[in-house]
């Protein structure tokens, strides 16, 4: 990992004055900072991303082989979340957020998973251009240093994404993973891969203790992902730092909560 002091500490208090003049014109357009790192300021500037703030995003996806695989099926499960009070949603593939955008007035992050194993998230910079034709509002992609196919590395696939006037959530698994994405560009660190890699801190439940120290590194928000089951899991998660919360598999994956009821009968 490259050698990165934490965001907080690269950037000065006064750096407003220069970057974001307090009568600066605003447009629907994530902008390029002159900070040498994103900042929380700057994330801000997504002119969408204030309203998640405290909130939950809702994981809305089925691989092939699950019994709810269908973009159709998708779509009804994000406009049940919306219902639900979610204020964005998370979908992997082009088909399902085009079919989600059709049905909700959501912030859509998209993601595009190809196959099961090391990089799978996002993992080169074709789908990413795909994610932008789809119209996705943020692109999710694998923010960790694992090697990715085609020799590609995450600088080129945030960059693809900018090119595209996208901003990117990059998914991690430790501090370090944070602070090296957001170096190269990423306006949001999400906590999806603790536990998924290796070498990241393996136990059941949400890791919190991940969230509170990248909240304490970074200038820039900080989603809790990965293993969160409960409200009280999610309510722990916003009181560690959390800038909003991820939820999946406890609210979309039928099989997977019956599982919880036939586990606790037994």
């Amino acid at each position: 990992m490259p050698d990165v002091a934490p965001v907080a500490n690269r950037h000065d208090d006064n750096h407003d004055l220069m970057n974001h003049p307090p009568n600066a014109p605003k447009n629907d357009a994530p902008r390029v900072c002159i900070c040498l790192l994103p900042c929380i300021q700057c994330s801000m500037d997504i002119p969408w991303l204030s309203s998640l703030q405290g909130r939950l995003i809702v994981s809305c996806q089925a691989l092939a082989h699950e019994p709810l695989h269908s973009s159709e099926i998708m779509a009804r499960m994000a406009r049940a979340a919306q219902e639900g009070g979610a204020a964005g949603i998370r979908a992997n593939g082009p088909e399902d957020i085009r079919a989600i955008k059709a049905v909700v007035d959501l912030p859509v992050i998209g993601l595009f998973k190809d196959g099961s194993d090391g990089v799978f998230i996002t993992p080169t910079r074709s789908h990413v251009d795909g994610l932008i034709a789809a119209g996705a509002d943020m692109i999710a992609m694998d923010g960790t240093g694992r090697p990715r196919p085609n020799g590609e590395s995450l600088a080129d696939l945030i960059t693809t994404a900018h090119a595209g006037n996208i901003p990117v959530m990059a998914d991690i698994s430790t501090v370090e993973e944070g602070l090296a994405a957001v170096a190269h560009g990423a306006e949001v660190v999400a906590t999806t891969l603790s536990g998924y890699t290796e070498y990241s801190l393996q136990q059941e439940d949400p890791d919190f203790g991940l969230i509170t120290r990248l909240n304490e590194a970074l200038a820039i928000p900080v989603f809790a992902e990965g293993r969160i089951s409960t409200p009280a899991h999610a309510r722990r998660a916003l009181d560690a730092g959390a800038f909003a919360v991820v939820v999946g598999g406890a609210i979309t994956r039928p099989q997977q909560i019956t599982r919880t009821f036939v586990e606790g009968l037994s």
